[in-house]
């Protein structure tokens, strides 16, 4: 980390880039770590490129085998025990009674833990089955079988698409299908980023309201940087093929970025203010927040998190990235607000594993950030798909500029981080705003956390689980997991409300079980919180019981200033350094 100065007092901290501490490894907040998620995308890419590949070779060395896409076999042969959904076909003159005992042959020859044979086909000569890798790179070699495919989902009718696989598994897609959306009047998210593109034909006139509050230089009109442009098109793109998870909510763009992803906290803040003056104007009832601060720091008292926490009180669901400095897969400390806040929802970034159609093989990007807050808390609260997803970004944008490579058509590219998971889950809080209009944000948060699915992922790293869009908007009556910390929730003076921190750090430090009563409610029965780290929180191992909240010291702190965000990545050289590669 270094301090760049020359702003009038003021620090500038990097919006996107974390700071590294002890034990932490360093990750881009835009372009996270290229392990195994980065070589499927590649197969993905062959596919892509050329659907079908030579056949499988026949046991005796001849190519007598099956046609299997080039991305699918590969990922068989890699995942020899990884489940796959497929469809079957034989060559002509074969039935599928015929095909059926092929595949019981090879379950029976290599045994694993998919299901087999589902059904057999009467308008096709085939039929589906989920085998094993192993089970199907053997059943590819079979004489008799013309073809192997994924079996993929449809979308019927569907004025939105997108063939990305985050669609399915974060359950946005199933509002695509017939006039589901159309019945639906979702409410405006603000994307409090670098700005966005509004006269892109992926957001069709729904960027309602721009507002620049960026004080620094440069920053180009509309969206220089391209993260604000690609967190919108997450959110709420409409294109075709590139559609987002809520593709008919408006968006209200307030750019607090510079060309280079550089903010400062004052100008986020004031994001904040101008959400709360003008929520009602233009019914925003998400703010996304895919940034973090530069500097560690209390939920109780750092300015950001109060930033946010009004914008809670006050109706609107706050979404936050929960930062890419994960250390290879191992709980590090979330420090940084706003996503160490736990009235808000903060989101890690899950990898697919090469299926869009289930969470139970998902697992945690090993750079998506995990663990305690300084304050005890874990976090993030809930993972979404953030591993190579493809979104809209202007041409000209220095984003897209210093990663040419990336781009996989004409204005768009692949990304990967947590600040693109976070605009999953704020459309998906848009489409359960839009079936639950009167639901507060602590309503939506409960009913997110509810209804996730379960992954693979060691410890809370994706929080309770992955977010599922339509199952969420399907709970009835959602549990309430701030109502603890609700208690020190109070009038400000002001005519507002606030959260009282000393009140709770004297209950906090004086009882360590004064959460019980979110987490013990019977209400959570059915969501997965004893594999979660919530109820083993260990409040006095915790950095804030070893504080002295009530000292001088604490209280002279300069939670205010500007320093406290002083410190920043050189975006470009490092950026540029770790991928060359």
């Amino acid at each position: 980390m270094r301090p760049v100065s020359g702003t009038k007092g003021n620090l500038r901290g990097s919006a996107l880039w974390g700071k590294k501490t002890k034990g932490e490894a360093r990750s881009s907040a835009l372009w996270g770590k290229p392990g195994r998620g980065f070589a499927a995308f590649l197969a993905v890419v062959v596919v892509l490129c050329a659907p079908v590949a030579a056949p499988a070779s026949g046991g005796n060395g001849s190519s007598a085998g099956a046609l299997v896409p080039d991305g699918l076999l590969a990922r068989a042969q890699a995942n020899p025990g990884g489940k796959f959904r497929v469809i079957v076909q034989a060559k002509r003159g074969k039935s599928s009674a015929y095909v059926a005992n092929l595949v019981r042959g090879v379950v029976a020859t290599h045994p694993g833990k998919a299901k087999g044979l589902k059904k057999k086909f009467a308008a096709v000569n085939g039929v589906a089955a989920q085998l094993t890798g192993a089970q199907l790179v053997a059943l590819a070699k079979q004489r008799g079988i013309l073809a192997i495919t994924r079996d993929r989902r449809l979308v019927a009718s569907a004025q939105y698409s997108n063939d990305q696989g985050w669609v399915q598994t974060a359950g946005v897609a199933d509002f695509w299908t017939g006039q589901a959306l159309a019945g639906l009047q979702l409410p405006a998210i603000a994307i409090v980023d670098s700005g966005v593109q509004a006269s892109r034909l992926d957001f069709s006139g729904r960027v309602v309201k721009q507002v620049s509050l960026t004080s620094l230089a440069p920053n180009s009109p509309g969206d220089g940087r391209g993260h604000g442009t690609f967190v919108a098109g997450i959110a709420a793109g409409s294109a075709t093929k590139y559609a987002g998870a809520g593709p008919t909510a408006p968006i209200v763009s307030l750019d607090v970025m510079d060309d280079n992803g550089m903010a400062l906290t004052s100008d986020v803040i004031a994001a904040a203010d101008w959400i709360l003056t003008n929520k009602n104007t233009y019914n925003i009832r998400v703010a996304n927040f895919s940034l973090q601060s530069s500097s560690p720091a209390s939920f109780a008292y750092d300015p950001l998190d109060q930033a946010v926490e009004k914008l809670w009180f006050s109706g609107v669901v706050v979404v936050a990235s929960a930062g890419n400095y994960g250390d290879n897969g191992q709980p590090t400390s979330i420090a940084y607000a706003p996503g160490n806040d736990p009235f808000i929802i903060t989101v890690g970034a899950s990898d697919l594993n090469g299926t869009a159609w289930t969470a139970a093989d998902d697992f945690a990007a090993p750079w998506s950030a995990y663990g305690y807050t300084l304050d005890g808390f874990a976090k993030p609260d809930i993972g979404a798909p953030g591993r190579v997803l493809v979104s809209p970004v202007p041409a000209l944008s220095t984003m897209a500029r210093e990663h040419p490579e990336r781009m996989t058509a004409p204005g768009y590219m692949w990304m990967s981080g947590t600040s693109f998971a976070a605009p999953v889950v704020s459309g998906a809080a848009a489409l359960v705003l839009a079936s639950h209009p009167g639901w507060t944000p602590d309503q939506v948060k409960g009913a997110l956390l509810l209804s996730a699915k379960q992954t693979s992922a060691a410890d809370n790293a994706l929080g309770v689980g992955e977010v599922n869009a339509k199952a969420a908007s399907q709970v009835a009556s959602p549990p309430n997991p701030n109502l603890a910390l609700n208690q020190f929730v109070g009038a400000d003076g002001s005519g507002g409300v606030a959260f009282d921190a000393a009140s709770w750090a004297n209950t906090a430090q004086a009882d360590a079980s004064w959460n019980s009563a979110s987490w013990n409610s019977a209400s959570w029965a059915n969501a997965s919180w004893n594999s979660a780290s919530w109820a083993n929180a260990s409040w006095a191992a915790a950095s804030w019981a070893a504080a002295s909240w009530n000292s001088a010291s604490w209280a002279n702190a300069s939670w205010a200033a500007a320093s406290w965000a002083a410190a920043s990545w050189n975006a470009a050289s490092w950026a540029a350094a770790a991928w060359a590669s």
